[in-house]
């Protein structure tokens, strides 16, 4: 897709440059000189080219993940625990790319469960090539890749005893994601499955229609319709994805049966939820999938004059919370790392919208019950939302 005039161009370099230094979170990533050297390849790297968008260094960045891959002979590519449709389609990207380009076996594997009516739909239509991490032995696979997550972020079922060989993530880069052999992380992306549709993109490789649709839907869902921390890149990725989508499937994707527990879900949220100010908290007990959390959190931060949202879910042994904020000037991604991890959970986010999972005291349901009105006092002091609330219903 063509830029059209370079004031065009110009504009939305400053556009972009201008998103990036307004960005609150303090993580800075390194140069990444080693990762944008061009290489040098015969076929079928020679396919790889460049395009006429703002994202110029989707050549170089394929280039070195499939020149690193190859020769390989078997790989596998992880997602987060309880993958959502950007981490799994982001997933099945880069494994579409490693096998067109590198000639290397892929599979696709995930951690926890796929919860959401909408996710197992996703995997269901589009008969994604994923599965459970308890089907796979990591010591048969001598390349592995995680994405939209990274090594220190917790979030994920790598044994600890593995470093990967690359990470791809759209999230504020940590530190020891530089530490990994090819790290595509941080940068101007709404989106992981964005990231991976610059790579096809400059990969010259046309999508099917499965493929397709899982990152137009990756690139939809996380960014709320491009309406959420949204780069010129994913706009330009989202249209150019388009022609190729199978929009009945798609479809039947964003329209899914629900469970019954899904309306007992959120029947129970509404009733337990409570206002502070501008803050609307809501404990959801213990929950069926822990991406319901995240679900009441979106739906809670519409409630009008809201521009915090908090809600908390019981999970296997772990409490889920997720955390929404409508004011452009905070950063979501910090807080809940900070607050999280000072009570040695695991956490990951961005702007507007974080979660993370930290593991329940042993003990019975009123010291559980207590820990969790610890946690949420910690996390209203931290919104300045007052101590006393109000239920909705």
């Amino acid at each position: 897709m063509p830029d059209g005039s370079s004031s065009h161009a110009t504009r939305t370099a400053l556009a972009s440059e201008t998103r990036r230094r307004s960005r609150t979170d303090d993580t800075e990533p390194p140069e990444r000189s080693s990762q944008t050297a061009r290489i040098v390849s015969v076929d079928p790297l020679s396919r790889v080219r460049s395009l006429p968008h703002p994202d110029r260094t989707g050549e170089q960045r394929v280039r070195k993940l499939v020149q690193a891959a190859k020769g390989k002979k078997r790989a596998l590519v992880m997602t987060h625990d309880n993958p959502d449709p950007d981490s799994m389609a982001s997933a099945i990207g880069v494994a579409h790319i490693l096998e067109q380009l590198a000639g290397v076996p892929t599979k696709v594997a995930f951690g926890g469960i796929v919860g959401r009516a909408e996710n197992r739909a996703l995997v269901r239509v589009l008969k994604l090539p994923i599965v459970p991490v308890s089907r796979i032995v990591f010591d048969e696979f001598d390349y592995i890749a995680i994405v939209d997550t990274q090594p220190e972020c917790g979030n994920h079922s790598l044994l600890p005893r593995i470093t990967p060989d690359a990470v791809i993530d759209h999230h504020p880069a940590r530190p020891s994601s530089y530490e990994v052999p090819f790290a595509d992380v941080g940068g101007d992306y709404g989106a992981t499955a964005s990231i991976i549709t610059s790579y096809v993109r400059a990969a010259d490789i046309t999508p099917t229609p499965a493929l397709a649709t899982a990152l137009f839907y990756g690139i939809k869902s996380d960014t709320r319709d491009l309406g959420r921390e949204i780069e010129p890149i994913d706009v330009e990725n989202y249209q150019w994805l388009f022609p190729f989508v199978d929009h009945g499937a798609l479809s039947q994707i964003e329209h899914p049966s629900l469970p019954a527990a899904y309306f007992a879900a959120m029947h129970h949220a509404i009733e337990k939820a409570r206002r502070y100010g501008e803050t609307v908290v809501a404990d959801l007990d213990k929950v069926y999938a822990p991406d319901v959390v995240a679900e009441v959190a979106d739906r809670l931060l519409t409630l009008e004059d809201t521009r915090w949202s908090l809600a908390l879910g019981e999970f296997e042994g772990y409490v889920y919370l997720s955390v929404r904020t409508s004011d452009r000037r905070m950063n979501a991604g910090r807080m809940v790392r900070e607050l999280v991890g000072a009570q040695g959970g695991s956490a990951g986010g961005h702007g507007s919208m974080a979660g993370g999972r930290i593991e329940l005291p042993s003990g019975d349901r009123k010291e559980i019950a207590r820990f969790k009105r610890k946690l949420m006092r910690t996390f209203l002091k931290e919104f300045g939302a007052p101590t006393k609330g109000e239920r909705l219903v």
